[in-house]
């Protein structure tokens, strides 16, 4: 575990995206790549907590380059309990740290082993599966593993 995990972003949950870019914009030293949604209903398989949700989770979101580290920018506009949640709690922040893997089923069963929880999975349409873990005992950040087609 762990070995193969490369590292790919930290994901900063904001209120409002276009003030978080419009920031990152005023200090020169970003990139961004163009605004993506991801809209819950298109994903071939979602679970929160294991459980299918019964409302569309849509999140704004927009990676910014600053020097090596890639930065996820993400703002929830419907549904998107967990990152509601996180916001209630403890305002914006970073949320979560990314490793891409080879084999998320594989890495998800040896956290799983360890006793570390599965809070969301998501496999998008494209192939592409990614999984939030909780690892907030320590930091309070959590973890996702991508599987990256």
């Amino acid at each position: 575990m762990g070995k193969n995990w490369k590292f790919h972003h930290m994901a900063i949950v904001v209120r409002d995206i276009d003030r978080g870019v419009e920031y990152f914009q005023s200090l020169g030293v970003a990139t961004f790549q163009p605004e993506f949604i991801t809209d819950s209903s298109t994903f071939t398989d979602y679970k929160v907590y294991g459980k299918t949700p019964t409302t569309i989770d849509k999140t704004r979101g927009r990676f910014v380059q600053i020097g090596s580290l890639q930065f996820e920018l993400l703002q929830p506009v419907e549904g998107g309990r967990i990152y509601v949640e996180f916001l209630k709690s403890r305002g914006e922040g970073v949320h979560h740290v990314a490793y891409t893997v080879g084999d998320l089923n594989m890495e998800t069963a040896k956290l799983a082993e360890k006793g570390i929880p599965v809070i969301s999975k998501v496999t998008l349409q494209n192939g592409d599966c990614f999984a939030y873990f909780d690892t907030c005992k320590i930091g309070n950040i959590v973890l996702e593993l991508m599987q990256l087609r």
